[in-house]
């Protein structure tokens, strides 16, 4: 009788330095995993911040660092052939609304070649399930809410929005032709300790702390749905041993359920599926702080949306996980680190 193989589960993390990328590849590694991590390590924003995250991993054995950009042709391919991974995690990508209408083709080459990249090599290699990263910005200008993931979303506000939706559609394609199990997670407005300098959270603790205004926009009366960098890991962690199957027929599919009715791939929210106004936000960040702001009021950016508000139903289903990290502990948390790291 063959001993069932007790090596560890090799996962692919690309966008593995980043802020996202850097908690979950702790994740698996504390589960157990034999973690490859790639990065750019670009500078977007401060490189000095990747690269310590990057150490951070690196202190583990189970841990290799890959230096390089995704839409490098052949690179994710010849990676994917040396380690065959079982799980791969698509965290790579140029973030950011409003850079994408200063910069669109930084977004054109990570997030669309890059993304191309990743499936031929997923095609050529494939493993046993690839979670890709979306985002909440694809649901653009619709104003139904929650949000559900069955809803039509076609109204893409910006092209870092029009590129996430196209990851999409190119990840469905080749679930469909290929039989490649796909996993698309759409986040919303994530935040927490080693987050990025060019997110809210992070922008406003900067300033409050300095005693300098902070810019709001629309006036303050956006609405956002929160989520707290461990709660979104928990629930790719799951996700992660929730594999699409391709159903038998399209009547099999369960009311809700956006698994597509001819291949192996379904998109989930991940999000607190409770809308927070920006205001009480802020209002948060002068708690953690001791601080009061000071508010340059403006009107809504090009690109942006007033609202974004997860149902997070589906992901409860598959996992029987919700969200639960109340904005007040989250920002508490943020804050702490903000002044252990930047020594204030």
């Amino acid at each position: 009788m063959t001993e069932p193989s007790t090596s560890p589960r090799t996962a692919l993390v690309t966008g593995a330095a980043g802020f996202i990328g850097y908690h979950l590849c702790r994740r698996l590694l504390e589960d157990g995993f034999r973690v490859i991590g790639l990065d750019s390590l670009n500078d977007y924003y401060d490189v000095a911040l990747k690269d310590r995250r990057r150490a951070m991993l690196m202190q583990s054995d189970g841990f290799r660092f890959v230096h390089a950009k995704i839409e490098e042709p052949g690179l994710l391919m010849g990676l994917m052939a040396d380690e065959r991974p079982d799980i791969v995690v698509h965290l790579a990508a140029q973030a950011g609304v409003r850079y994408s209408i200063d910069q669109p083709r930084a977004y054109l080459e990570a997030n669309l070649i890059g993304s191309f990249e990743l499936l031929e090599a997923a095609r050529a290699y494939p493993p046993q399930h690839m979670l890709m990263a979306s985002t909440s910005s694809v649901y653009g200008a619709n104003t139904e809410m929650p949000y559900a993931e069955t809803a039509k979303a076609d109204s893409q506000m910006s092209f870092y929005a029009a590129t996430k939706k196209a990851n999409e559609a190119m990840a469905h394609s080749y679930a469909h032709l290929y039989d490649l199990p796909i996993t698309m997670f759409r986040f919303f407005t994530v935040y927490g300790p080693w987050g990025r300098p060019d997110m809210a959270l992070f922008k406003f603790t900067k300033a409050i702390l300095q005693g300098v205004p902070i810019d709001v926009y629309n006036h303050g009366d956006m609405k956002r749905d929160f989520t707290y960098v461990e709660d979104l890991v928990q629930g790719i962690r799951l996700l992660i041993d929730a594999a699409p199957v391709r159903p038998e027929t399209p009547e099999a599919i369960a009311p809700g359920d956006s698994l597509s009715a001819v291949a192996p791939w379904r998109v989930v929210n991940i999000g607190n599926s409770e809308p927070v106004q920006l205001l009480d936000f802020i209002r948060a960040i002068e708690q953690a702080t001791g601080r009061s702001a000071t508010l340059n009021l403006m009107p809504m950016q090009a690109g942006d949306v007033p609202a974004t508000w997860a149902d997070g139903a589906l992901l409860q289903s598959l996992t029987g996980y919700s969200p639960r990290t109340a904005v007040p502990e989250g920002v508490a948390q943020f804050v702490a680190w903000y002044r252990d790291y930047f020594q204030v």
